[in-house]
């Protein structure tokens, strides 16, 4: 059984508070998603191999340690998951990455998906799913199912704010992705927004309605 993680650090709390705050407007909600992208990527990244290098530095010769070959990709979800992907890249620059376009049906709420394009070399990758919100949880189960069917086998899911109902759904259909939660809420409204959450994510992120 893969971990569910939920954050404990300090600055990770005080950000997730200010972007719920529905007085944040549009640009300083953006920054604190990436700024909270970053802190979240420093933790889920905390367990990343290393191995021993012989390095020459301008006094003298030395072994440091460095990340043991390993090969990363950053795959957000469209469109609310673009706003994670550069602070996950002020971690991990060498990263790829890839996209996944899915909407919710407004009348089922099921995920629909419209784009689909990611490293080819994803089956030798450690890859990061990354989505502010997971709240019915279906579009993140049907992300990652399609990037199981196109090889990859060690994946990480990363969201801002979750309600018990999505985790529920992703562990029980992925009992093999670690799942690492910025905040995790109390429950869904009939509407399938996450309660008391932040609103919609995309909307905030890129300022539209």
């Amino acid at each position: 059984m893969a971990q569910t993680i939920i954050m404990t650090h300090p600055l990770i709390k005080h950000k997730i508070g200010i972007i719920r705050r529905k007085e944040t407007g549009n640009r300083d909600f953006r920054a604190l998603v990436s700024e909270i992208a970053s802190l979240m990527c420093y933790e889920a990244t905390k367990d990343l191999p290393l191995e021993k290098v012989a390095i020459e530095t301008p006094i003298g010769k030395t072994e440091v340690e460095e990340l043991s070959g390993k090969k990363l990709a950053i795959v957000p979800i469209l469109r609310a998951g673009l706003g994670m992907v550069d602070g996950m890249l002020n971690m991990i620059p060498a990263a790829k990455v890839g996209h996944v376009g899915l909407y919710r049906d407004e009348s089922t709420h099921e995920p629909i998906e419209y784009y689909f394009k990611i490293p080819e070399d994803i089956s030798q990758r450690e890859v990061f799913v990354v989505d502010p919100m997971l709240a019915t949880g279906g579009s993140a189960v049907d992300a990652i199912t399609m990037l199981k069917k196109r090889g990859a086998n060690k994946i990480i899911f990363m969201c801002i704010i979750a309600a018990p109902e999505g985790v529920a759904k992703l562990r029980s259909m992925h009992p093999d992705v670690d799942i690492y939660i910025g905040a995790l809420d109390e429950k869904l409204n009939d509407d399938k927004y996450i309660v008391p959450g932040l609103g919609d994510a995309g909307d905030r992120i890129f300022g539209t309605k």
